[in-house]
C-alpha cells in the first residue's frame, strides 16, 4: 500500500495548510498590474504636460501677434500726426497710449541729401553736384581708382541715352544692364558696377535721396556735417555753423534750435545763414545756385510700439498738397 504513493502526493499529506502557500502567479499579476498603473499614470502626465505646454504657446503667439497689430496701429497713428501737425519739433510726435503703448515720430528734412537724380538730368551732367558727390564719397574714405569708377558707372546708369559709356565704367553685357533711368531708390545703388563695398557699410544710404521733382537744391537746414563739407565749406566753419543750426541739445529739428530770420526771397539762403556759414559773398556765390533753406520736404519715420514689439513706417511728404494737407511722395514699412 505505501509504495503506491508518489512524492507529490506525500509532499501534499504532509502539509498541515496547503491553502497558506504563497501563488507565483498572484504575485505576478499584481505586479504587472501596477507597472501597467504607472505606465497609464506616466501616459497620462506626458499628455497633459504636452497639452499645458500647447496652450502656452497658443497664448504666447496670439499675445504676440495682438502687440504686433497694435504696433502697427501705433506706427500708422504716429504717421498721421505728423502729417497733421507737419512741424519737427512738434510736441505731438511723441505719444504714450496706455502703460506699454505708444509712438515716436522723427522728421528730418529730405533735401538735406544729395540728390542723386540731379546728377544728370535728361543726359546732361550736372557737373557741379557731380564734383560735389565725388568729394563726398572721398569724405568717407572711397580711393581715387574706386571713385572714378563709381562716378562713371552711376552715370551711365542714370543717362538716358543708351549705349552712352564713360571711361571708367564697364561695358553693357548679358550680365550687367545699367537702366538708363532716373533711380526709383536709394538702394538701386546696390546693382551699380563698383558700389558695392560702399553700400554694404552701416549708415551708407543716410545723405542720399532720390526725389524726383523735389529737392531740386541742397538744403542748408538739414545738410549733414560731411555734406556740408563737401560743399566746399570748412571743417572749422561747418562745426561752428552746425553748432547754432543744432542749439543747445546739440540736435536738429527741436524746440531749441537756432531760428534764422526767414528770407524775402522763397527757396533762397538768408543772410544770417551766409554769415553763420562764414562765407563771404563771392565765396556763396559759388555755390548759391546748388543750395537753399528750409525746403518744405520731409521724410517721416515713425516707430510704434506695444510691449516689447516694435513696428515702423517710414514716408516723405511735402508741403502744399491739393486739400491743404501734406503730399505723401512714398511709403513703406521698416
Amino acid at each position: 500500500m505505501g509504495g503506491s504513493y508518489s512524492t507529490e502526493t506525500n509532499a501534499v499529506l504532509s502539509d498541515p495548510d496547503p491553502m497558506k502557500r504563497p501563488s507565483t502567479n498572484s504575485k505576478s499579476n499584481v505586479g504587472a498590474a501596477l507597472m501597467l498603473s504607472l505606465w497609464a499614470l506616466f501616459l497620462l502626465s506626458a499628455m497633459i504636460i504636452a497639452w499645458a505646454l500647447d496652450i502656452d504657446s497658443r497664448l504666447a503667439f496670439s499675445g504676440h501677434a495682438n502687440h504686433v497689430l497694435e504696433a502697427e496701429a501705433m506706427a500708422s497713428s504716429g504717421a498721421d500726426v505728423a502729417l497733421a501737425v507737419f512741424k519737427p519739433d512738434s510736441p505731438n510726435l511723441h505719444g504714450k497710449m496706455g502703460d506699454r503703448e505708444g509712438y515716436d515720430v522723427q522728421m528730418t528734412g529730405e533735401c538735406g541729401r544729395l540728390n542723386l537724380n540731379l546728377l544728370a538730368p535728361g543726359g546732361v551732367e550736372n557737373q557741379a553736384l557731380v564734383e560735389i558727390l565725388r568729394r563726398y564719397l572721398n569724405l568717407k574714405g572711397v580711393e581715387l581708382n574706386d571713385l572714378d569708377t563709381m562716378i562713371d558707372s552711376l552715370l551711365d546708369w542714370v543717362s538716358p541715352t543708351k549705349g552712352l559709356h564713360h571711361l571708367n565704367a564697364p561695358p553693357e553685357s548679358d550680365d550687367y544692364h545699367p537702366s538708363h533711368a532716373a533711380l526709383t531708390s536709394v538702394d538701386e545703388l546696390k546693382k551699380i558696377y563698383g558700389w558695392g563695398e560702399f553700400t554694404s557699410k552701416p549708415g551708407w544710404d543716410e545723405d542720399f535721396t532720390v526725389i524726383i521733382g523735389n529737392c531740386q537744391q541742397i538744403d542748408l537746414a538739414w545738410a549733414s556735417r560731411d555734406v556740408l563739407r563737401a560743399l566746399g565749406i570748412g571743417d572749422d566753419l561747418v562745426d561752428r555753423f552746425l553748432q547754432l543750426r543744432r542749439g543747445p541739445d546739440g540736435i536738429d529739428g527741436t524746440a531749441d534750435d537756432f531760428q534764422f530770420t526767414k528770407s524775402a526771397t522763397t527757396g533762397s539762403v538768408p543772410p544770417e545763414v551766409q554769415t553763420a556759414l562764414g562765407l563771404k559773398p563771392e565765396q556763396f556765390q559759388q555755390i548759391q545756385n546748388l543750395v537753399t533753406f528750409n525746403s518744405p520736404v520731409f521724410r517721416i519715420v515713425s516707430v510704434g510700439k506695444s510691449g516689447d514689439v516694435t513696428r515702423s513706417v517710414q514716408m516723405i511728404a511735402s508741403q502744399g498738397g491739393l486739400d491743404g494737407r501734406p503730399a505723401v511722395m512714398s511709403w513703406k514699412e521698416l
